[in-house]
Order: structure tokens, then C-alpha cells, then sequence
């Protein structure tokens, strides 16, 4: 081992020097170590973010506020999520938000203020929801937060067979033909996005040229899994070797949403039209194979009665990497492919036995059962590592 620490840099990045992440996920990380003596957590009332929003919007310099039709969203591992009706002054009409507050720990540990950034960046390119207000670091709300605009639409089929939780294995059948187009569209126009022009200041670029891209990513997810380890998993360890040592270049770094699956999109019926790309807390600037290694995961996927594997329940595989590469111009490398496979697989890993463990057995998460839950989802991944380094 210590022949490894001490290995030669090569390209100017040392693939052993944990503190060279992005500063914005570093100050986010060290914040939920710093914080986890607050818990335990309690999931908020409805009177409790009546008054949350009440106090915000005052002190946006908003009269006579009212806060109404409180309604908490499913889902949520990873956030609390309101919608909700402001009216405020003369307004009779109200206006329809939704609000994102983080909980002392959760799934993923992300930062409020990119996500508004990013939602602002993406307005004019895909649909996604507006922006109405964000407190990054919850100076106000007393928790970090974002404040969206609400959109109408599904994340699946209402009718049909084959339904899944978050869009996981669900079937999208006949729908397949409508939804498959927007979906390589938008992975190609996230991969096309001019993010040197964009305000992206809670964002940092990794140098182009280099394996930093990587990097950056092996450092955010195993400070993950050695701030929150509950039990070693000695799978982890190695895993994490193996990507320090195999890192590839990145040539030219992208925007990537890093969580860009079917289920995460929301949809018109019957149309089928996007109405919103959801979930972009993971986003940042790294190598694009991340996004097509998270969109071809198994577990996102569904079979045919032939045995064939359809990414996100859409398309066969091969089909995907095709439609791809002609919306985007990219060409995908299979082995930087099959290094950010397991990338990805060891980041589910470590959100499943690691901080989603901690999170539930410290009380610090409103959902602290399905977070327990998710601990027995780990054994799929250590298995998919094993796999997939097998076969690199």
C-alpha cells in the first residue's frame, strides 16, 4: 500500500490526495459531519412550514403573506418536499410552489444553492421548474432550502403494466416511441450545454486533460462512505483503489446531471410531452460516460419477454449508445464507460450502507424506514462491483 500512497503524479493530479474535490461539496460534507449532534430530526408539520414560509416571505419584504393548500410530496429520501399556495398583498389568485428542504442527513448530501443555479442556467433549454427563491445555507428558513415553481405532469404511465417506484422497473411499453426521443435529446443537450457561460459560481470545472474529472468524484463519494460508516465493507475499500488507479482522462469536461434516469422526468398524458427534468442536486462538471453509465443501469432498466435489456425501460442497448452519439456528437469510449459503471455502482453502494444507514440509525431523517430499507439494497451493488471489475 504504501507504494501506492507514495505513486509518481502523473498529469499533475495525485489520485491519492483526498482533499482535491470541489470546494462547495467540501463545505457541504463537513457540515453534515458538524451538524449530525442536532438530531434527532423530525419531519416538519404542516403549521411548521406554514410558519417557515411565513417568516421567509416576510423577510423577502412580502406583506400581509398567507400560506395555504399544504400538501406533502411523496417520495423525499433525499429532501423534504411541500407543495404549497403562496398569496401575499392584493393577490387573490395565489401562486402554486413547491419547497426542497434538506433534513440533518439524507441519502445525498448536495447543495441547495447549485441547485438553483442550475435550474436557472437550464430555463430556456429544458423544461424544468422555475426558480422562485433559495436559502443555500437555510440563514432564514433555519435549513438549507429551494423554493420551485409547481409543474403539472407524471413520472410514469397512470395506465398500463409494470409500474415502479421512481420510475424503477417500470414499463413504458407503447409510450416507448414518444418518450425515448426527449430522453436521448436531453442527455445530448446537458452534454452541449455552455456551462463557462452560465452563473455557476457555487460550481468549479476539473482541469481538462486530466483525470481530475474522476477524481473529484472518488474523493466526494468515499468521504461519503468514511464520514458515515456504520459497518466496514471491505468490497468498499478495494473498490475505491481500483478507482483511484484506473481514473481516465477526461478530455473536455461537460455539464452532467449525474442522476438523468426516466424516473426523473415528468411528463404530459396523453401527449407524452416532458414538463419538467427533475432531481438536478447531483449535477456538476465532469466526463459525460457518467450519465450514459447511470442511465444503463440495470436496476433502471426492464427485460423483454425475450430476455433483451431496455435502458430506463425505453430501449434496447445498443440502440441507446447509437441515438446517442448522433444527437451529441460524443463518442463513447467503452472503457471510460465501464470505469464510471463502477463509479457509479460504488456511489450506490456507499449511499445505501453508508450515509443512508447512518442517517436512520442517528434519528436525522424524517423517512429513517425506507433508509434502513435501502441498507438491504446494497448487497445488489457490491454484486454488480464485482461484476463489473471482473469484466473490465
Amino acid at each position: 500500500m504504501s507504494d501506492i500512497l507514495h505513486s509518481p503524479v502523473v498529469d499533475g493530479i495525485d489520485i491519492w490526495n483526498r482533499d482535491d474535490m470541489e470546494p462547495r461539496i467540501r463545505e457541504i460534507l463537513d457540515r453534515t459531519v458538524r451538524d449530525r449532534a442536532k438530531g434527532p430530526y423530525a419531519a416538519k408539520t404542516d403549521e411548521e412550514v406554514i410558519a417557515m414560509l411565513t417568516r421567509y416571505f416576510t423577510a423577502e419584504g412580502l406583506e400581509a403573506v398567507a400560506i395555504s393548500d399544504v400538501f406533502r410530496l411523496a417520495g423525499g429520501a433525499s429532501k423534504e418536499q411541500f407543495a404549497f399556495t403562496l398569496r401575499h398583498g392584493e393577490d387573490e389568485t395565489g401562486e402554486r410552489l413547491v419547497l426542497r428542504m434538506d433534513p440533518l442527513e439524507a441519502i445525498s448530501q448536495t447543495c441547495r444553492g447549485r441547485e438553483a443555479q442550475i435550474h436557472q442556467a437550464f430555463v430556456d433549454i429544458l423544461p424544468v421548474a422555475s426558480v422562485r427563491s433559495v436559502d443555500a445555507d437555510g440563514e432564514i428558513l433555519g435549513q438549507p432550502a429551494i423554493i420551485l415553481g409547481f409543474v403539472l405532469g407524471v413520472t410514469e404511465p397512470t395506465q398500463g403494466t409494470g409500474h415502479g417506484f421512481s420510475g424503477i422497473g417500470t414499463r413504458y411499453d407503447d409510450w416507448s416511441a414518444k418518450l425515448t426521443p426527449q430522453f436521448i435529446d436531453a442527455l445530448a443537450q446537458v452534454h452541449r450545454f455552455d456551462w463557462r457561460a452560465a452563473d455557476l459560481s457555487f460550481y468549479a470545472a476539473p482541469q481538462p486533460g486530466t483525470r481530475q474529472a474522476a477524481i473529484w468524484q472518488v474523493n466526494w463519494w468515499s468521504q461519503v462512505w468514511w464520514d458515515g460508516v456504520v459497518q466496514p465493507v471491505a468490497l468498499l475499500t478495494y473498490v475505491e483503489r481500483w478507482l483511484r488507479e484506473n481514473a481516465p482522462v477526461c478530455e473536455h469536461p461537460v455539464m452532467t446531471h449525474s442522476d438523468l434516469r426516466l424516473g426523473n422526468f415528468m411528463f404530459e398524458e396523453p401527449s407524452g410531452k416532458f414538463t419538467a427534468v427533475l432531481d438536478w442536486e447531483l449535477a456538476h462538471i465532469g466526463d459525460f460516460h457518467e450519465d450514459i453509465a447511470w442511465a444503463i443501469q440495470r436496476l433502471f432498466g426492464t427485460w423483454t419477454e425475450d430476455g433483451d435489456f431496455l435502458v430506463c425501460g425505453l430501449i434496447p442497448r445498443g440502440d441507446f449508445f447509437r441515438a446517442y452519439e448522433d444527437a451529441s456528437g460524443n463518442r463513447i469510449d467503452p472503457v471510460k464507460l465501464r470505469y464510471y459503471e463502477v463509479l457509479n455502482a460504488y456511489k450506490c453502494a456507499v449511499i445505501d450502507l453508508g450515509q443512508a444507514m447512518r442517517a436512520a440509525t442517528q434519528s436525522n431523517n424524517h423517512q429513517d424506514i425506507i433508509l434502513t430499507w435501502l441498507g438491504s439494497a446494497g448487497a445488489v451493488f457490491l454484486e454488480q462491483l464485482v461484476t463489473l471489475i471482473r469484466e473490465a
